[in-house]
């Protein structure tokens, strides 16, 4: 995924960029450092620090050069500043998962979950600044794995932004093994993993779930749970089930999805099975969600007069569910903002000693309950 272009609003008194290479006499000439350090103002050494990225420069200087940059018309030599710096230039997004790609061609399940999107986002939010790339990779089999890493030690990226959504991945220990910086958002199934990480607080998130539904009035409260072997889902069920024992509700309902719309269905279809009395449920991830309201209507049940439902993630299925859910919000795009420049100050440190950052969640209420 390219990073979109630079800052390119031409300051004032800079001339405008000229549709072709300017000539010297018959032969033409490309545009040079020189040249854009000649309409900058500022040293040759100062464009090359904006342009291969060091991040302590001045501002005011890093937007007045790729102005003038965008007015000379100015291409950067990547494969000259690698050699350089040592570095690709690119930072790699990587999605590891217990699903095999090669059935899926076009990635339909990843582009499908808003999830992905607004990490994508979050992480650009911060590239966007600089000359940084982003480069997605999504593997879901040991192979896939052992071929990335290769493929990272030989200088393919300078770190990586790591969506793992398994227990059982190896990959989280072997990018740490082979000393590459990593970052994760989402917290690490393995807690001994020595990694650096940004979550949301899961457990609390559940609990202001639970006490919303009681505080309406529900009675009887269900959950319907993501993949039970998932850092995340895990998390957001021990909040539901610690929130509803603190209100004297030591057992409620549970039926387990996928964290997909078709799961999320299927789990709410059995839930009004088993437990007609089912008034309240807190499902966790809006796509379930949005597929447990599809359940209730097809049940001829009204949400939120007979069953009121409560997602998690504020994502666009959200939003655009019927009636509207209310959900609990993971900053997301802000996690992956903090993810990208926890990696970017790793990659300029590699002594950093890891870390974590973990943000508040919010309810956000509307026409489902």
């Amino acid at each position: 995924m390219a990073n979109p272009s630079q800052p390119g609003s031409r300051a004032a008194g800079y001339p405008p960029r000229t549709a072709g290479p300017r000539t010297d006499g018959d032969r033409p000439r490309l545009p040079t450092l020189e040249d854009v350090a000649r309409l900058a103002g500022v040293s040759r050494a100062t464009v090359s620090r904006v342009i291969n990225g060091v991040r302590n420069v001045d501002p005011d200087l890093h937007a007045v050069v790729w102005s003038a940059v965008d007015a000379t018309g100015y291409v950067p030599n990547r494969a000259a500043r690698s050699l350089v710096t040592r570095r690709a230039g690119t930072i790699a997004l990587v999605v590891s998962d217990s699903h095999d790609h090669d059935d899926d061609p076009f990635f339909s399940r990843f582009l499908a979950d808003p999830f992905f999107g607004r990490a994508v986002g979050g992480a650009m939010s911060v590239l966007g600044a600089t000359t940084i790339q982003l480069a997605l990779h999504l593997v879901g089999n040991e192979q896939a794995r052992a071929r990335l890493v290769g493929d990272l030690r030989q200088g393919q990226a300078d770190g990586v932004l790591l969506l793992s959504l398994h227990p059982d991945d190896t990959l989280p220990a072997r990018l740490v093994e082979a000393a590459i910086p990593v970052v994760m958002v989402g917290r690490p199934a393995r807690r001994h993993t020595s990694i650096s990480y940004v979550d949301v607080a899961n457990e609390l998130g559940a609990a202001l779930a639970v006490d919303h539904l009681l505080a309406r009035g529900c009675r009887q409260v269900a959950l319907i749970g993501g993949l039970a072997d998932t850092p995340a889902s895990q998390d957001r069920s021990t909040g539901f089930r610690q929130a509803m024992a603190r209100r004297g509700r030591t057992r409620s309902p549970y039926e387990a999805g996928d964290f997909t719309r078709d799961s999320g269905e299927a789990a709410m279809r059995r839930l009004l099975d088993r437990h007609p009395e089912v008034d309240g449920v807190f499902v966790a991830n809006d796509l379930m969600a949005q597929g447990a309201l599809n359940a209730v209507r097809a049940a001829g049940r009204r949400v939120p007069e007979d069953v009121a439902v409560v997602g998690f993630d504020d994502s666009s299925a959200a939003q655009a569910a019927q009636p509207p859910l209310t959900t609990v919000r993971q900053p997301l795009e802000d996690m992956a903002a903090e993810a990208t420049r926890m990696l970017l100050a790793r990659v300029d440190d590699p002594e950093l000693t890891s870390s974590s950052t973990i943000f508040d969640p919010l309810l956000v209420v509307r026409a489902s309950t």
